[in-house]
């Protein structure tokens, strides 16, 4: 029996046939070709970006505020806070609400409003973000004001649908054993969800939630409704804050070229901060 296995595994395996050979070397090419058609447009901008834009990023690009219209120096330093306290509002929200959404979508399947918790879960997925800061700008800004605050609301918006959806897939990975493991003990349904559900998935809702923030931390349109936009340094949430997308905006909007081209550094080092977050969330899934 082994030296039948052993004569079978060490058989030289039937030579291709020219036609299968020419074949296999036709679709190998025209798989190459359409990695290289989706890796290329990345790889353009990027390197416009950094022949563009990586020398207006020096120290006063991080430490100082922007100069005005026209004249040079000066930073995107209100930019980078700006985006950085609205995501951490986005944040709360989106993980709050998004985490609670997956857990009841996956743990509750029969309870009657589950239909509709998906609908609107698949319909916030499909709103545009210059229609989610109209919605914020009609709710928050018409009654308070231009503010950081709404930003975050708006941002906090658009991060549910992933998340949700995220955390529902993840958790239909965990074995239904271990669910049934926890209920055999005598623990009720949510504290089997809290304390051995949740934990064995904490891996795969951290990456949605960091591939969410990729996503949100390059839009504009919902921060030019909310947020408004703010040439110093703030970090009162209820004032009109600035934003990455929105100073590369404006200055890719502007006449002059100085501003054109502290737009392009603002776009390199987002579009760097998206990258290092998709690669971190891919490596974190991975160990996880």
């Amino acid at each position: 029996m082994m030296r039948t296995a052993a004569a079978t595994s060490t058989r030289p395996r039937a030579a291709l046939s020219p036609a299968r050979r020419l074949k296999n070397m036709a679709m190998g090419g025209l798989i190459l070709l359409a990695t290289l058609l989706v890796v290329a447009p990345l790889i353009l901008i990027f390197v416009y970006l950094l022949r563009e834009g990586v020398g207006a990023m020096n120290l006063d690009f991080f430490t100082k505020t922007p100069a005005p219209e026209g004249e040079t120096g000066g930073g995107l330093l209100n930019a980078i806070l700006g985006s950085l306290e609205m995501l951490t509002m986005a944040s709360v929200i989106g993980v709050l609400v998004g985490v609670a959404g997956g857990i009841f979508l996956a743990e509750y399947p029969k309870h009657p409003l589950m239909p509709t918790i998906r609908m609107i879960s698949d319909v916030l997925a499909g709103i545009p973000a210059i229609v989610m800061g109209l919605v914020a700008y009609g709710l928050i800004v018409l009654k308070f004001g231009f503010s950081g605050l709404a930003g975050g609301l708006a941002l906090g918006f658009l991060m549910i649908p992933i998340v949700v959806r995220t955390t529902e897939e993840v958790l239909k990975l965990v074995p239904k054993t271990v669910r049934e493991a926890g209920l055999a003990l005598g623990l009720p349904q949510w504290l089997v969800t809290l304390r051995i559900v949740l934990p064995a998935a904490a891996g795969g809702i951290v990456t949605g939630v960091m591939l969410a923030l990729a996503r949100v931390a390059g839009e504009a349109a919902p921060l030019l409704f909310t947020a408004f936009g703010n040439p110093q340094v703030n970090f009162d949430p209820t004032k009109p804050m600035s934003a990455l997308p929105m100073e590369i905006f404006r200055g890719a909007t502007s006449a002059y070229e100085e501003n054109q081209r502290m737009a392009k550094a603002g776009a390199l080092l987002l579009i760097t901060l998206i990258f290092v977050t998709s690669l971190l969330a891919r490596r974190f899934s991975r160990r996880k």
